[in-house]
């Protein structure tokens, strides 16, 4: 399965309802970096200052405005990870 086709599959299965507004459309930034780049694109926070991550503010203000600290957006990733790769 491709990458592609795995952002499609988490996509279709909607895993991520709970999450609306900017939120949202970090998690869809991930999922299309993911499918471009590879894992290795989301896996670190420093990943937040490249485009297009950098029109939602600095990694400190996604990671704390956005989804609530560090803790809470590392638990994000690791949702992301395992849904990819379920």
């Amino acid at each position: 399965m491709t990458r592609r086709e795995r952002v499609e599959n988490v996509r279709k299965k909607d895993y991520f309802t709970k999450y609306e507004g900017k939120a949202r459309e970090v998690i869809n930034a991930l999922l299309d970096k993911y499918a471009d780049i590879g894992i290795t694109a989301i896996d670190d926070i420093g990943d937040l200052q490249v485009s297009p991550f950098t029109q939602f503010g600095t990694p400190v203000q996604i990671v704390n405005e956005i989804f609530g600290g560090r803790e809470s957006y590392l638990q994000l990733i690791n949702q992301i990870q395992t849904s990819i790769y379920k």
